[in-house]
């Protein structure tokens, strides 16, 4: 058995959860239905990976963007044999999450009736998620 040391900044975990092993696809699961609310670590301590509800997850963009229906399913079968890869990007704000990032891989979860998806989440202003509807 591996092991490994994690170091992390001093800051404040509320309700985080991090766990060696790993869901049916690939990607760290989540301890509840419920997402780990992200407190006091995104600022300045940088991202944080957690494992989101996929309807938890707004998509402002969804209607004006259309998904290459080829990769999508390229990344369906990637992602049923060997799991996400690489979490897509949330902005958090006022303990709302919106993606603007990831589509493909999004709508593969989607498809695939995965429950989840493995998010890197950076907190963010009110100015900034005004910046990336524009």
């Amino acid at each position: 058995m591996a092991s490994f040391l994690l170091q992390l900044p001093n800051t404040t975990f509320r309700n985080l959860t991090v766990s060696a092993s790993s869901s049916s696809n690939g990607s760290v699961p989540s301890s509840s239905n419920e997402a780990s609310h992200v407190s006091g670590g995104t600022g300045k301590g940088g991202p944080v990976i957690l494992e989101l509800p996929l309807n938890q997850i707004r998509r402002p963009l969804m209607r004006t963007r259309s998904n290459d229906p080829h990769k999508v399913q390229q990344l369906m079968d990637s992602i049923a044999q060997i799991g996400l890869q690489v979490p897509i990007d949330v902005l958090e704000v006022d303990g709302a999450y919106y993606g603007f990032s990831g589509c493909h891989r999004f709508e593969a979860h989607q498809k695939l009736g995965l429950p989840t998806i493995r998010c890197k989440i950076r907190r963010g202003t009110k100015e900034t998620l005004r910046h990336h509807l524009r």
